[in-house]
């Protein structure tokens, strides 16, 4: 593939760190800062600026399973305080965050890292039990 071809499609992104042509450092540090302010939104008890962290099909099911507008679901979840980051593991437009206290599971939208699971806990030899997640 010509390089012009592949540059064109990097300057065409909004937002490069969020797409393949940002750096995986740029990536790593977007998906970590996406985490650290959703978890500052629940720690300070923001549940619209915790609903704004969530990717959208986390938000919607979210409201379906609680009964509750977002805001006040979110808060309801009482997720652990989550600490600060352990390791940011980033493929492509989705990332594992692994904080002291959660792991948090995001992926990459054209405004920036949702935030699509929290509250994640590991299964031997299964996948992550998450107390929020989209449907």
């Amino acid at each position: 593939m010509p390089q012009w071809r592949i540059a064109a499609g990097c300057a065409a992104a909004a937002v490069l760190t969020i797409t393949g042509c940002g750096s995986l450092d740029e990536r790593r540090t977007a998906a970590s800062e996406a985490a650290l302010a959703f978890e500052e939104a629940l720690r300070t008890g923001d549940g619209a600026a915790a609903c704004e962290a969530l990717a959208p099909g986390t938000r919607d099911e979210l409201v379906k399973s609680s009964g509750a507008l977002c805001p006040r679901a979110v808060l309801e979840e009482e997720l652990s305080p989550a600490g600060t980051v352990r390791r940011v593991d980033v493929h492509g437009r989705q990332a594992r965050v692994r904080l002291a206290g959660d792991t948090l599971f995001l992926a990459g939208f054209d405004d920036g890292w949702k935030v699509v699971a929290a509250g994640c806990e590991p299964r031997p030899e299964q996948p992550y039990d998450c107390t929020v997640k989209g449907g």
